[in-house]
Protein backbone atom coordinates (compact mmCIF):
# COMPACT_ATOMS: atom_id res chain seq x y z
CA UNK A 1 0.00 0.00 0.00
CA UNK A 2 1.69 3.38 -1.03
CA UNK A 3 0.97 6.11 1.82
CA UNK A 4 -0.78 8.15 -1.07
CA UNK A 5 -2.73 6.82 -3.36
CA UNK A 6 -5.93 7.53 -5.43
CA UNK A 7 -8.07 6.90 -2.54
CA UNK A 8 -6.15 9.57 -0.46
CA UNK A 9 -6.14 11.72 -3.04
CA UNK A 10 -10.17 11.43 -3.92
CA UNK A 11 -11.01 11.24 -0.40
CA UNK A 12 -8.79 14.86 -0.15
CA UNK A 13 -11.01 15.95 -2.94
CA UNK A 14 -14.52 15.08 -1.45
CA UNK A 15 -12.66 16.75 1.79
CA UNK A 16 -12.29 20.08 -0.19
CA UNK A 17 -16.08 19.94 -1.30
CA UNK A 18 -17.19 19.13 2.03
CA UNK A 19 -14.86 21.85 4.02
CA UNK A 20 -16.59 24.88 1.29
CA UNK A 21 -19.80 23.21 2.28
CA UNK A 22 -19.19 22.65 5.98
CA UNK A 23 -16.92 25.50 6.96
CA UNK A 24 -19.07 27.87 5.52
CA UNK A 25 -22.13 26.90 7.71
CA UNK A 26 -19.48 26.84 10.72
CA UNK A 27 -18.42 29.79 10.14
CA UNK A 28 -21.40 31.70 9.15
CA UNK A 29 -23.19 30.38 12.28
CA UNK A 30 -20.32 31.26 14.07
CA UNK A 31 -19.58 34.77 13.46
CA UNK A 32 -22.16 36.04 12.02
CA UNK A 33 -25.51 34.40 13.99
CA UNK A 34 -23.48 34.20 17.15
CA UNK A 35 -23.74 30.60 17.84
CA UNK A 36 -22.03 28.37 20.19
CA UNK A 37 -18.95 26.89 19.03
CA UNK A 38 -20.80 23.71 19.78
CA UNK A 39 -24.05 24.39 17.79
CA UNK A 40 -21.65 26.26 15.11
CA UNK A 41 -18.95 23.01 14.45
CA UNK A 42 -21.32 20.50 15.17
CA UNK A 43 -23.84 21.56 12.14
CA UNK A 44 -20.81 21.34 10.18
CA UNK A 45 -20.25 17.90 10.30
CA UNK A 46 -23.89 17.16 10.71
CA UNK A 47 -24.56 18.43 7.12
CA UNK A 48 -21.01 17.32 5.65
CA UNK A 49 -21.29 14.11 7.04
CA UNK A 50 -24.26 12.98 4.63
CA UNK A 51 -22.23 14.52 2.22
CA UNK A 52 -19.31 13.12 2.96
CA UNK A 53 -21.07 9.38 3.43
CA UNK A 54 -22.52 9.15 -0.10
CA UNK A 55 -19.55 10.69 -1.67
CA UNK A 56 -16.46 8.56 0.07
CA UNK A 57 -18.77 5.07 -0.11
CA UNK A 58 -19.41 5.23 -3.60
CA UNK A 59 -16.69 7.75 -5.81
CA UNK A 60 -13.81 7.26 -3.10
CA UNK A 61 -13.87 3.97 -1.73
CA UNK A 62 -16.23 2.13 -4.11
CA UNK A 63 -18.02 0.31 -1.61
CA UNK A 64 -21.14 -1.36 -3.19
CA UNK A 65 -21.82 -3.57 0.43
CA UNK A 66 -25.30 -1.94 1.79
CA UNK A 67 -25.97 -2.16 5.32
CA UNK A 68 -27.59 -0.80 8.29
CA UNK A 69 -24.27 -1.77 10.58
CA UNK A 70 -22.17 0.74 8.14
CA UNK A 71 -24.01 3.83 8.51
CA UNK A 72 -24.18 3.34 12.14
CA UNK A 73 -20.11 2.46 12.33
CA UNK A 74 -20.24 5.63 9.93
CA UNK A 75 -22.09 8.01 12.40
CA UNK A 76 -19.94 6.91 14.98
CA UNK A 77 -17.36 7.27 13.81
CA UNK A 78 -17.87 10.98 12.79
CA UNK A 79 -18.86 11.95 16.27
CA UNK A 80 -15.94 9.96 17.97
CA UNK A 81 -13.17 12.04 15.26
CA UNK A 82 -15.38 15.21 16.04
CA UNK A 83 -15.34 15.24 19.64
CA UNK A 84 -11.97 14.14 20.19
CA UNK A 85 -10.61 16.78 17.55
CA UNK A 86 -12.90 19.48 18.53
CA UNK A 87 -12.08 19.17 22.03
CA UNK A 88 -8.18 18.63 21.61
CA UNK A 89 -8.31 21.47 19.17
CA UNK A 90 -10.12 23.39 21.99
CA UNK A 91 -7.99 23.04 24.80
CA UNK A 92 -4.96 23.16 22.95
CA UNK A 93 -5.87 26.75 21.09
CA UNK A 94 -7.43 28.25 24.28
CA UNK A 95 -4.10 27.29 26.29
CA UNK A 96 -1.56 28.48 24.22
CA UNK A 97 -3.84 31.59 23.08
CA UNK A 98 -5.20 32.11 26.60
CA UNK A 99 -4.18 35.92 26.71
CA UNK A 100 -6.21 36.04 22.83
CA UNK A 101 -9.77 37.27 22.26
CA UNK A 102 -12.03 34.40 22.41
CA UNK A 103 -13.67 34.82 19.06
CA UNK A 104 -9.66 34.38 18.03
CA UNK A 105 -9.55 31.52 20.05
CA UNK A 106 -12.93 29.69 18.86
CA UNK A 107 -11.92 30.40 15.42
CA UNK A 108 -8.24 29.28 15.35
CA UNK A 109 -9.56 26.33 17.29
CA UNK A 110 -12.17 25.68 14.47
CA UNK A 111 -9.87 25.39 12.24
CA UNK A 112 -7.06 22.88 13.90
CA UNK A 113 -10.24 20.97 14.57
CA UNK A 114 -10.90 20.34 11.10
CA UNK A 115 -7.64 19.22 10.37
CA UNK A 116 -6.97 16.73 13.46
CA UNK A 117 -10.43 15.41 12.32
CA UNK A 118 -9.62 15.03 8.80
CA UNK A 119 -6.22 12.78 9.43
CA UNK A 120 -8.60 10.98 11.80
CA UNK A 121 -12.25 10.33 9.65
CA UNK A 122 -9.66 8.98 7.01
CA UNK A 123 -8.06 6.42 8.84
CA UNK A 124 -11.18 5.49 10.45
CA UNK A 125 -13.48 5.31 6.64
CA UNK A 126 -10.44 3.83 4.28
CA UNK A 127 -9.33 0.86 7.28
CA UNK A 128 -12.35 0.31 9.28
CA UNK A 129 -15.92 1.30 7.94
CA UNK A 130 -15.64 1.23 3.62
CA UNK A 131 -12.83 -1.43 3.60
CA UNK A 132 -13.47 -3.49 0.49
CA UNK A 133 -13.38 -6.81 2.45
CA UNK A 134 -12.97 -9.00 -0.46
CA UNK A 135 -9.35 -7.18 -1.26
CA UNK A 136 -7.99 -7.70 1.74
CA UNK A 137 -5.84 -11.25 2.23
Amino acid sequence: MKLIDAKLIKFLAVGILNTIVGAGIMFLLYNCFECSYWLASSCNYIFGGVLSFILNKYFTFNNKQKSIKQIIEFILTIIICYLIAYIAAKNIIHYFLRNKSIMLRDNIAMITGMCLYTGLNYIAQRFLIFRNKKNEQ
